[in-house]
């Protein structure tokens, strides 16, 4: 039964995910939850494997889709790699830094991603790159950075930050700012997956389940996106987001 609810959240955590970003708030509380007796590092890992393999089926499902999607490769590339790298970092500050620090600063950005998104009707719903060149290579680098250092130090909101910033920064629609997400995801997944799987910190016989679901929850929600387009994505992005807000709130001045 433990196992079946685990895939439950897993799929569930991969179809919003796979959309706008947020999957952790669905499936890292629910292993938490079923899974007590397990140290915390080897739940983060476990967590890892189902994360990676539906971000990266969710990737697939975007690129290989009827809709020609307009995505800067050589930017987004380059702002995986560096989002990686500093990822890594991130994971090594952890011992050095607070991250009740970190709340409050996050909480406050995701209410001001929600306020605009809502204020702007049109956030997202067209698609016009308006960076170029060597500026758009230099927003890419830095934005892999903060990204990067703040998924391997804390986490939670990482897609939807992602997703907000290739709409904001780059001009992109919803629907090719997810999918650039989960290329620069897949990078921060792929080396904190690196980094607990060589520390023994996975447990492949829960994992390996979960990642299952966790791709066919992607697949189907990527498949949602792109039938249902950017105002789907939009609402699906307020919501997520405003149940971060609640979540980070409630931790940093509730507890």
């Amino acid at each position: 039964m433990t196992l079946f609810l685990l895939c439950l959240f897993a799929f569930l955590a991969g179809f919003i995910d796979s959309i706008v970003g947020g999957g952790g708030l669905i499936q890292l509380p629910a292993m938490l939850l079923l899974l007590p007796g397990v140290p915390v590092p080897t739940v983060l890992g476990t967590s890892k494997v189902a994360g990676l393999s539906g971000t990266a089926v969710a990737l697939q499902r975007y690129l290989s889709g009827p809709e020609k999607l307009d995505i800067r490769w050589r930017t987004v590339a380059l702002t995986a790699l560096v989002a990686g790298g500093f990822a890594l970092l991130g994971s090594r500050a952890v011992s050095l830094l607070h991250k009740e620090a970190v709340r409050p600063l996050v909480l406050g950005l995701l209410v001001l991603m929600a306020v605009y998104t809502a204020w702007r009707k049109d956030f997202g719903s067209l698609h016009a790159p308006k960076l170029k060149g060597s500026r758009e290579i230099l927003v890419g680098v830095v934005l892999g950075a903060a990204i990067g250092f703040y998924d391997g130090f804390f986490g939670p909101g990482t897609g939807s930050l992602l997703l907000f910033a290739f709409v904001g920064l780059f001009g992109y629609d919803f629907i090719a700012a997810s999918a650039s997400a989960k290329l620069v995801n897949v990078a921060t997944n792929a080396v904190s997956l690196a980094y607990f799987a060589s520390t023994g910190q996975v447990m492949y016989r829960v994992a390996l389940p979960m990642a299952a679901c966790n791709m066919l929850g992607s697949r189907l929600g990527a498949y949602m996106a792109q039938r249902h387009g950017t105002g789907f994505v939009r609402v699906l992005f307020l919501v997520v987001v405003s149940a971060f807000i609640g979540k980070l709130g409630w931790d940093t001045f509730g507890a």
